[in-house]
């Protein structure tokens, strides 16, 4: 029920967003994104309305790298906001310890998935910060196979 939910919503956005474009406000930032994944994120704008985002984490006794591709979008009324989704993959090692969303039945293992995300961005005009919100929903193929709904906030300092 929930996918279903979640579905809808993310083909409403999809749809929605194919009458409104996005001009970029900085090309690349820098910063770090805690909840799950945590870490450094950097984000490079690919064109006016398109980025990519990496974000590079580290906990659970391993490690993770997640690469998105994004639509970024305008929110009418509201300077500085914009709306994005996109989807990507994450691979990620971790040992098992029962706590983390990939702890699988052994230690030290490696986690391969597909992830999307839906978010707010606010880009502080009057300086080079920008703050997200984001849900990630991912889902383990390679081992413990699962599907996990993440939330995240990143701060990033912005260049032109």
């Amino acid at each position: 029920m929930r996918i279903k939910h979640f579905s809808v919503i993310f083909l409403f956005f999809i749809v929605f967003s194919m009458g409104t474009k996005a001009q970029q406000t900085y090309n690349t930032g820098l910063g770090l994104r805690g909840g799950y994944p945590s870490g450094i994120t950097v984000k490079q704008f690919l064109t006016d309305f398109t980025a990519v985002e990496g974000v590079f984490s580290f906990g659970w006794g391993g490690f993770g790298v997640t690469g998105l591709y994004q639509i970024h979008n305008k929110i009418p009324d509201a300077p500085g906001f914009e709306w994005y989704y996109g989807a990507g993959a994450h691979l990620a090692t971790a040992k098992s310890d029962g706590n983390s969303p990939f702890a699988g039945s052994m230690g030290g293992e490696l986690y391969l998935g597909v992830d999307g995300i839906v978010g707010v961005e606010y880009v502080f005009e009057s300086a080079p910060i920008s703050i997200s919100l984001d849900i990630l929903p991912i889902l383990n193929i390679v081992n413990d196979i699962g599907l996990w709904f993440n939330t995240g906030l990143s701060i990033r300092y912005t260049f032109k």
